[in-house]
């Protein structure tokens, strides 16, 4: 048996944490896998809320949805993840289950628009204050592309400077795999 892919080890962290009836964040929503994932997880009575800047983006997540979920309960927002503050509704602020990051680019679609740290860190802090205790942030650095690596430093370093008594940081990266490959960090709120 070989080790588990960053995209499962991402689930799997999250499934132990988000249950029916939830609120989760899909704060880059791509192609919908993480918003379909999320929104089986929360089922029926629960709100997943994907965000994203491109529409394409949202058009893949609705068609994904709508094909395998069609009762889902997720609001798409064509907004930038920075505006994750006014995005989750106020009673829910410090109840979200989970929020999920896939930084890069939208795979399949133009390369030139990609996730940029700023607006990253904006978010990244907004979702450490919306997650509940025991609630996760997961975030999938991709590192091949321009501006990657220093996307990639400054989510690390963020990260790092959290508060141990109030966050645990996990990485997850495989070392000797060409390419740059993906890597993940879990926070978890303590």
């Amino acid at each position: 048996m070989g080790f588990v892919s960053i995209l499962s080890f991402t689930h799997q962290l999250v499934k132990e944490r988000v249950s029916p009836g939830d609120t989760a964040v899909d704060a880059t929503a791509g192609n919908g896998v993480d918003t379909l994932f999320l929104a089986a997880l929360v089922g029926p009575n629960g709100v997943v809320h994907a965000v994203d800047v491109q529409a394409q983006a949202l058009r893949n997540t609705a068609t994904r949805l709508n094909e395998a979920l069609p009762d889902h309960r997720t609001l798409l927002h064509h907004r930038s993840h920075a505006e994750l503050q006014s995005i989750v509704p106020t009673d829910r602020w410090g109840q979200v289950a989970a929020v999920m990051f896939n930084l890069g680019y939208l795979p399949g679609d133009d390369h030139a628009t990609v996730t940029q740290p700023d607006s990253t860190l904006t978010a990244l802090a907004a979702a450490a204050e919306a997650i509940r205790r025991g609630g996760i942030i997961t975030v999938v650095l991709y590192t091949g592309h321009p501006g990657g690596k220093e996307e990639a430093n400054a989510v690390e370093a963020w990260a790092a400077a959290l508060p141990q008594k109030a966050y645990q940081v996990l990485q997850y990266r495989f070392f000797n795999q060409k390419n740059n490959p993906p890597y993940l960090l879990a926070i978890e709120k303590r």
